[in-house]
C-alpha cells in the first residue's frame, strides 16, 4: 500500500528540483523516489569495510609533502598553462 508523503521546500529549492527533474526528463515527485532510494543505497560503511580500505590504501607508497608546499607547487604548474 502507498503512503502520501508531504516535504515542504522553499520556492528555490523547488525550482531547483524541479530543473533537475525535468533535465533527466521526470516528474518532481519520481525525481525525490529517485533521490531517496539513492540515498538508502549508499549507506555508510561498516567499521570493518573502513579498515579495510584504510589497510588496502596503506600499501602504496604516494608522494607526499608539507600541505603548503603542495599548494605552491600546484599554483606553479597551474601558472604554467
Amino acid at each position: 500500500m502507498s503512503k502520501r508523503l508531504q516535504v515542504l521546500l522553499d520556492p528555490e529549492e523547488y525550482r531547483e528540483r524541479q530543473g533537475a527533474a525535468r533535465r533527466q526528463r521526470m516528474t518532481v515527485a519520481d525525481w525525490i523516489r529517485q533521490a531517496l532510494r539513492k540515498a538508502r543505497s549508499d549507506s555508510p560503511l561498516t567499521v570493518e569495510a573502513k579498515l579495510r580500505a584504510v589497510a588496502e590504501a596503506s600499501r602504496y607508497q604516494f608522494p607526499t609533502a608539507d600541505i603548503d608546499v603542495m599548494l605552491r607547487e600546484i599554483e606553479a604548474g597551474d601558472r604554467l598553462r
